[in-house]
């Protein structure tokens, strides 16, 4: 499956605006069915729930610390990546129902559209020096990169939320 890689900045939003309205579609879907089937795995992926909360993480790495260089961002219920034990402080057993990670995440899709919005193509190649343990490493990041990381994370997620509750549906 091949990266999105939008050339310039009205590419971004280009990209985040068509993202963010699939998800609203799926996210119909999920409010039809019964919450323990948002908690529920397919073939050993993670849930709707955990998928959400997955971008919950990836939106505090990317953006939070990646993009506005904010040290230790991630939220408790943020869930990192599988085997990922770089990241302090998440509950990675929590088990919150959709309402309350969709409250968070409707944070987090807020603070992105704001990026979104400002983005310049010069802005793209602005680099941010990230510090301290965490993810993303540290080291230094393009803006480019952390708003790539973002749409590619988005985009792929929920692919994967539909592609499953298309086989918890009833």
């Amino acid at each position: 499956m091949a990266l999105l890689q939008p050339a310039d900045a009205e590419e971004f939003r280009a990209v985040w605006a068509e993202t963010q309205g699939r998800w609203d579609d799926t996210l119909r879907t999920a409010r039809g069915l019964p919450e323990e089937l948002l908690h529920q795995r397919v073939n050993d992926e993670w849930s709707l729930v955990e998928t959400l909360r997955h971008l919950l993480f990836v939106t505090d790495s990317w953006v939070s610390r990646g993009q506005l260089g904010v040290r230790a961002p991630h939220h408790p219920l943020g869930l990192p990546p599988t085997g990922m034990t770089r990241v302090k402080g998440l509950d990675l057993d929590a088990r919150p129902g959709l309402d309350e990670v969709l409250a968070l995440r409707a944070d987090r899709t807020r603070l992105v559209d704001r990026l979104m919005a400002s983005l310049t193509d010069d802005e793209l190649d602005e680099e941010r020096r990230v510090s301290g343990p965490g993810h993303p490493k540290a080291g230094v990041w393009s803006v480019r990169q952390c708003a790539t990381a973002v749409v590619n994370e988005e985009w792929r997620h929920r692919d994967y939320a539909e592609r499953d509750l298309a086989r918890l549906s009833p």
